[in-house]
């Protein structure tokens, strides 16, 4: 076995193997290997003739005696992640690309580019496991048969190669090249395929320099049939997973990422730099788990969307581009730049830029409304939103628009299916507490937001830590729960600290606006209650709730709609009737205010409406 050297600097270790026919215990062996091979190919779902009927996993193939194996892992005692097969001409009768192009035709390829039979070697099911591909065992281990088959004597090597993945384009790179007119759709891999050759005396390709690096280290990475036979006898599947490599650290985290039918389930994302070895073993620990189940790695196209950001000019010129995004990398390889991160409810592994410029990035089509300066202004503040029903909208769209770095969300209700008329959402969110659910998803326009929950909701216990920590008071508070009592002790709150207050009623686009931060003696709720103290409203009747509600809100300037069903509500109709559409007005006219506050531009307190029934009505049409 032999630890050679790493893609991008992560370290692989490679044994390679030779299987022969009638030998004690290859067998077993050879099934270990097709098994791996066919939870690979398998790949959940997408090639179902790997699934055996018994639930297992198979890819039997005769020519597996013979045939050179190698097998890449992490380390010595780690799962296998990746797994190449190289087969010598001994074996030539049985390789794929003969059957597939059929005898006569193969033999007379071979003539035509110049080669015989017994000088060929095939390359054939580099199958490499999700999260592992993105780190580059594909590449060093494609590199590897190509360097066995060289040592071995090679003169040249032919293989099928899938085009759906772009496998055909990745094969390129070291030097193969397309053989024309043999490109055919394939049943059993559900895509197109094509027969590629490489010939050894013409190194090419941009991968030319570490396949002859990795000659040298064939040898010693060889290892016998029983040696094999120990090592993948570690590996069964899920089995592996439990018993290789995880920390006890990594193993909490996914174990809280995959519960998210509970209130207290996981919703803060984990980073990795590669910079710091600490994180890079850790991300490793996380990837030999098997608990990532995809990983999304476009921070080259997010290189380009940076530098092009910065210089938008670069854009008419592809090189320019190209020596910009060099510049900006400085020496390094793009997988280790920037930030590695984790999301542990969706099994997800995402590469992106650094932080500051990931937001550089994201809110660069803010520019002309929001410009540099202003954008740093608004990530600085801290928000506090109390209901997310409603408040989901809105707090989903400050994230996206970068009105505030810091959160603080607070819901005591769990997503239930009524829910979903008016929630981003879906159904594999029932049962999640809701400011959960919208953490999670916030984190997911940006992982590196501060977010604070509260799932069970705003209340005596929680009102001091909520408004105000070491940190000091929040700066604006967006206020959309549903009982009386908290509403109104809220708004106590914020007024004695100074705090503004905004809220949409989900009624004819109404935007409440209290400017407690100028007005610290301001009436709550513009003195539509009076005098009422949030105590006087506690241990209220449906009734009692009901119409104070309707003083809150104005019930003379309620729509006509909202105005017929609130004496159905409990008889006909389950509870107050709203439309995602109004939420998603809301979310936009709560998010307009706020940040209007939060930079200083004029937004008074008042109650303003947003009819888009009056707004759009036949007489304010601009066009005859």
């Amino acid at each position: 076995m032999n630890d050679f050297p790493a893609v991008n600097s992560v370290p692989w270790h490679v044994s390679a193997f030779r299987l022969v026919r009638g030998q004690p215990g290859q067998n077993a062996l050879v099934g270990r290997i097709r098994e791996l091979r066919g939870r690979i190919l398998f790949d959940h779902g997408r090639r179902p003739d790997f699934r055996t009927p018994s639930g297992g996993y198979a890819d039997d193939q005769a020519l597996d005696f013979g045939a050179w194996h190698f097998i890449g892992r992490r380390g010595p005692d780690g799962p296998p992640l990746g797994y190449v097969r190289l087969l010598t001409p001994e074996t030539a009768d049985l390789f794929q690309t003969r059957a597939y192009l059929g005898p006569e035709r193969y033999e007379e390829l071979l003539r035509e580019c110049g080669y015989d039979v017994a000088e060929t070697f095939e390359h054939s099911r580099l199958v490499v496991e999700h999260q592992a591909r993105k780190l580059g065992l594909g590449l060093y281990l494609n590199a590897f048969a190509i360097a066995a088959a060289r040592c071995l004597g090679a003169k040249a090597m032919i293989g099928t190669s899938g085009t759906a993945d772009g496998q055909d384009r990745f094969h390129e790179r070291f030097g193969f090249l397309p053989v024309p007119h043999t490109r055919r759709y394939v049943e059993q891999y559900t895509e197109d395929v094509v027969i590629m050759l490489y010939r050894s005396a013409v190194p090419a390709g941009e991968h030319a320099g570490l396949v002859e690096q990795l000659e040298t280290l064939f040898p010693d990475a060889t290892v016998s049939a029983e040696q094999a036979g120990i090592s993948l006898s570690q590996v069964s599947g899920e089995e592996t997973t439990r018993r290789h490599g995880v920390r006890q650290c990594v193993s909490r985290l996914v174990a809280e990422g995959m519960r998210n039918d509970s209130s207290d389930s996981c919703w803060q994302p984990q980073h990795f730099d590669l910079g710091r070895e600490p994180d890079r073993v850790q991300l490793l620990e996380l990837l030999d788990s098997g608990a990532v189940r995809e990983v999304l790695d476009t921070v080259e196209d997010q290189l380009t969307e940076l530098v092009t950001s910065r210089e938008p000019r670069l854009r008419a010129s592809p090189d320019a581009v190209e020596r910009a995004v060099t510049t900006q990398l400085a020496g390094a390889g793009p997988q280790e730049y920037g930030t590695w991160v984790w999301y542990p409810w969706s099994g997800r592994l995402v590469h992106l830029l650094p932080r500051e410029e990931f937001r550089l990035v994201r809110t660069d089509r803010n520019r002309g409304r929001i410009d540099r300066a202003q954008q740093r202004s608004l990530l600085g503040r801290r928000v506090g939103v109390i209901g997310l029903s409603v408040g989901s909208s809105a707090a989903l769209t400050f994230a996206m628009e970068g009105i505030g770095g810091s959160f603080k969300l607070a819901d005591f209700d769990a997503l239930s299916v009524s829910n979903l008329n008016r929630l981003r959402a879906g159904v594999h969110h029932l049962g999640l507490n809701k400011c959960v659910l919208a953490a999670r998803q916030m984190m997911e326009i940006d992982p590196w937001l501060d977010i604070e929950i509260h799932p069970d909701g705003l209340t005596d216990d929680t009102m001091d830590a909520f408004f105000t920590d070491g940190l000091g008071p929040i700066d604006l508070l967006v206020e959309e729960c549903d009982t009386p009592y908290v509403k109104v002790a809220a708004r106590e709150y914020a007024r004695e600290l100074g705090i503004p207050v905004v809220m949409d009623a989900n009624d004819r686009g109404l935007l409440d606006v209290e400017r407690f931060d100028l007005e610290p003696h301001r009436p709550l709720l513009h003195g539509l209650l009076g005098t009422t103290t949030s105590e006087e409203l506690r241990d209220l009747t449906h009734e009692q709730m009901l119409d104070v509600i309707l003083t809150m809100v104005d019930r003379d300037r309620l729509s006509p709609e909202l105005s017929a069903a609130i004496p159905e509500i409990g008889r006909t109709l389950s509870s107050w009737p709203q439309l995602a559409s109004g939420v998603a007005l809301g979310g936009a006219l709560t998010a307009e205010a706020a940040r209007r506050i939060l930079l200083g531009h004029p937004r008074p307190s008042g109650r303003f409406y947003t009819d888009l029934e009056v707004l759009t009505a036949g007489d304010r049409s601009t066009v005859s």
